[in-house]
């Protein structure tokens, strides 16, 4: 069943609401924005915990209380929130759109997301080894992957 075209977001079961994130770690990414235009700059910074190889969040049951300011996604969040991804499912749904071919939902393989070039992994550093995340600054995380529009 593709429970994402037939519930809301606040429908969602626990299970369903995860299953719906396709680890690409672009929500991982430190942002910048400036103080006098509002304006959002992405990076190719992450978060201590993502691991950069693969992507995945090497404390996810924990992340909360081992970094106090990681961001929670809940379906209320999402109308105030202007930092998530293109591609993200999550936005994806809330704009009332179906989510991408490549998208492990829809494509059955974990793996589909990297295949596409969605993923952060290989992509980004972590914060421990980063510098002035002004160095850092990069558009790629705020467009949809390149090989996605192409198959889409």
């Amino acid at each position: 069943m593709e429970f994402w075209r037939e519930k809301t977001l606040a429908e969602m079961s626990k299970a369903e609401w995860e299953s719906l994130c396709d680890g690409c770690g672009r929500c991982c990414l430190h942002k910048l924005r400036d103080e006098d235009t509002e304006e959002l700059a992405f990076t190719s910074v992450a978060c201590r915990l993502l691991d950069p190889a693969t992507a995945r969040c090497t404390d996810y049951p924990n992340r909360k209380r081992r970094v106090p300011d990681c961001v929670q996604l809940t379906p209320q969040m999402l109308n105030e929130i202007d930092w998530l991804p293109p591609s993200c499912a999550y936005r994806l749904v809330h704009e009332g759109k179906d989510l991408p071919p490549w998208h492990p939902l829809r494509s059955g393989n974990p793996q589909s997301v990297l295949e596409a070039g969605g993923s952060v992994a290989g992509r980004c550093v972590s914060e421990r080894t980063a510098g002035p995340l002004e160095n850092y600054v990069v558009d790629w995380p705020g467009k949809m992957p390149r090989r996605a529009k192409k198959r889409a």
